[in-house]
């Protein structure tokens, strides 16, 4: 009889425990729904060490340019989902995330694209369209007033039907541009790639006055294998400003003039 009152009594505690704790959180999150948004914590990567957007831009792109106020919103009123369409909309930025943190403010998270290159295509000769970047996954975004990424020019009469990289047949011009970025003497030696109609690639290099015939955007490690060449045999022995052309578009073959 003393067992069953004992386990009886023991019974009793527990549930009323379980019921106190869970009527503590119901009544926390009912405390911390209530919450208005006090503060907007924006969390921005880097490009370079560089960011292309400021606290000032986000916040606007937030609250539709000051449209829609955010501050002071109840949380209840917040649509996180709606803020994450906003944001996404411009060109600089990638990816993000909206979301509460521990203490209630709201905590925006950035990425920003990656630029390869920056498009100066010209449909007319004389008025260059500036103001966009492309990125890693061949997306053009816009330039920024914050920061100016130095990265290669791009021209050239292809970009007048070609306003995106990311298809099949445009891979090869993408996968060119990141092998250039992705190998710090290329990336410091091309400042200037030109893709005519045909898809045949030019580049000018930092260093001498010649160009480079790079010819279609293929083959990609026998033509930078015989460029090299170019720039640590040839030229060093040669001089810098030598040759006014270096083709090295056919296979097996290495043209210096």
């Amino acid at each position: 009889m003393l067992t069953t009152f004992k386990s009886s009594k023991k019974w009793l505690l527990v549930v009323g425990g379980v019921l106190s704790l869970s009527g503590l959180i119901a009544f926390t999150e009912i405390r911390q729904a209530a919450k208005r948004v006090r503060t907007v914590n924006v969390r921005l990567d880097q490009v370079d060490g560089h960011q292309f957007l400021t606290r000032r831009d986000v916040m606007g792109y937030l609250t539709n340019g000051g449209a829609d106020p955010i501050i002071g919103k109840e949380y209840t009123d917040v649509d996180f989902r709606q803020l994450e369409q906003r944001l996404r909309q411009h060109g600089l930025v990638k990816n993000c995330q909206v979301s509460r943190d521990l203490t209630g403010d709201l905590l925006v998270v950035i990425e920003q694209p990656r630029p390869l290159a920056r498009l100066m295509a010209s449909s007319d000769k004389t008025r260059p369209v500036v103001g966009q970047y492309v990125s890693e996954e061949g997306r053009f975004f816009p330039v920024s007033m914050n920061y100016s990424a130095r990265v290669p020019i791009l021209t050239g009469d292809y970009f007048k039907q070609n306003r995106s990289l990311t298809n099949e047949r445009n891979r090869p011009l993408l996968d060119l541009l990141k092998q250039i970025h992705d190998d710090p003497f290329w990336r410091a030696q091309i400042v200037e790639l030109s893709i005519d109609d045909k898809r045949d690639v030019t580049m000018w290099p930092q260093m001498g006055n010649h160009r480079i015939e790079f010819g279609p955007p293929t083959d990609l490690s026998a033509k930078f294998k015989k460029l090299k060449l170019v720039y640590t045999d040839i030229l060093p022995a040669k001089g810098w400003d030598r040759y006014s052309r270096v083709n090295v578009q056919y296979r097996n073959q290495l043209v210096c003039e």
